[in-house]
């Protein structure tokens, strides 16, 4: 199976790469500059430059683009709006590293994570960006994405244990009453939906087990 992932030289992007290729995958590492990741076939190319003819030939492309200070929030919208433009109609799928600040916390989805009293002040504006790119993204029918939120703890540098939990569009809870997930079981998380998954047009979200 070939798959690209943009932005490969961020921390989930790598991990998704080594991960994938460790997994048997062909993997394009898809990077502005220099390549980071342990692919060998690389894109070089800025994420709102890539075309339709760039994509073609993948079955699954991973969007791990991220964003974080105030005056680039909005890029979360606009480059997954470039990216569901270029892979329109096509079978390509679209697997979107997501955030938790969307998940919801009650089943009447009227409360969101980003809404409790000690979601932190700071993560707000990007929970706000997130979770208006997964309301844009629930708006498109000619495309085959997927977006997946991890844990509200997002640990960049957590171990891998190999085990997590798989849930939906609420917030779930491991057995010790965490919500924590590695960048390294999310890359798991996120390979097993590539090779295995169906979940065509949903947000799913995993947990450590």
């Amino acid at each position: 199976m070939k798959i690209a992932v943009v932005c490969a030289n961020g921390k989930a992007g790598r991990l998704i790469v080594k991960e994938a290729l460790e997994r048997g995958l062909e993997v394009t590492a898809i990077v502005r500059g220099e390549n980071r990741t342990a692919a060998s076939e690389v894109i070089k190319k800025d994420l709102m430059e890539l075309t339709a003819a760039d994509l073609s030939g993948f079955a699954a492309v991973v969007d791990a683009f991220g964003a974080w200070t105030p005056d680039t929030l909005w890029q979360h919208s606009a480059t997954l709006k470039h990216l569901c433009d270029i892979l329109s109609g096509t079978e390509a799928r679209l697997l979107v590293v997501g955030g938790a600040g969307s998940l919801f916390t009650n089943p009447e989805h009227t409360r969101q994570v980003c809404d409790g009293t000690d979601f932190p002040e700071a993560f707000k504006p990007l929970a706000a960006a997130q979770g208006t790119a997964l309301r844009e993204l629930r708006e498109r029918q000619d495309v085959k994405w997927t977006f997946i939120s991890p844990a509200c703890d997002f640990q960049a540098e957590g171990e891998r244990t190999g085990k997590y939990i798989l849930g939906g569009e609420e917030l779930v809870l491991n057995g010790r009453g965490e919500s924590v997930i590695s960048y390294a079981d999310y890359a798991i998380a996120m390979v097993d939906e590539i090779v295995n998954g169906g979940h065509i047009r949903e947000r799913i979200s995993v947990v450590r087990a």
